[in-house]
């Protein structure tokens, strides 16, 4: 797997901050979020691989947080409480998270659990590399590993570069990429201010995925902006 997402929860800016930093050193790719309601936003949006999990925080708790994401995901989850009594970290057990730790906390202990976790997810979540190579939006499955795209349960035939635009929107979905944004990425060179290349790209995308070009499920048109796929279609 080429990058494992950590999402860190909690609605102490410095403590986010803070755990980001040490598990960025580590190589991993790391999101954050306030509280329960904006870090299930978040996992709308991406693939998270591991929650560390605040359980007192506004609007949505860790507790109710947990219980939400376990109705449908099944990655390892941290949950981090300045509780420390045998019946908090027994009930924040019994909720669905995999381990516990109290404030404050050794950055490093945090670390070394997130590590244990992972290791024991991937290895013993029998089909994950399946699933990690294939990208499913509505209707739409990308296969990143036999770049395959299926429209419907039919098969859609992209050209590489086609398929580098279709995937690099997808992984990244709800986020605006520019045209030049687009260009660097997949053709790995200075974007040229008169070159279309990416829009004709996307139009022959959309006229091989989408039912109707003029009114596109997939593949956004941001006015002004540039493109993106939404997360929900």
């Amino acid at each position: 797997m080429e990058e494992i997402t950590v999402l860190v929860v909690d609605d102490d800016e410095e403590i986010r901050n803070l755990i980001a930093i040490y598990l960025q050193n580590e190589g991993y790719r790391v999101l954050k979020a306030a509280d329960g309601l904006e870090a299930l936003e978040v996992l709308k949006q991406n693939e998270v691989h591991l929650l560390v999990l605040d359980i007192m925080m506004p609007r949505l708790d860790g507790i109710q947080a947990c219980l939400k994401i376990r109705e449908e995901q099944h990655m390892p989850i941290i949950m981090l409480s300045a509780k420390s009594q045998d019946m908090d970290k027994i009930y924040g057990l019994s909720t669905g998270a995999d381990d516990y730790m109290t404030k404050p906390f050794n950055p490093l202990e945090l670390v070394a659990r997130v590590k244990s976790q992972l290791r024991r997810y991937l290895r013993l979540n029998q089909g994950y590399a399946a699933r990690e190579d294939e990208i499913e939006i509505g209707d739409l499955t990308i296969n990143t590993a036999t770049r395959e795209v299926k429209v419907n349960g039919r098969d859609v035939k992209l050209t590489p570069t086609e398929f580098a635009i279709l995937e690099l929107l997808a992984r990244n979905r709800g986020v605006v990429f520019s045209t030049e944004q687009i260009y660097e990425r997949v053709w790995k060179e200075p974007f040229c201010q008169s070159d279309n290349t990416v829009m004709v790209h996307i139009r022959k995308i959309r006229e091989k995925i989408e039912e109707d070009t003029r009114k596109p499920r997939y593949i956004k048109t941001v006015w002004g902006v540039g493109y993106k796929i939404e997360s929900v279609v």
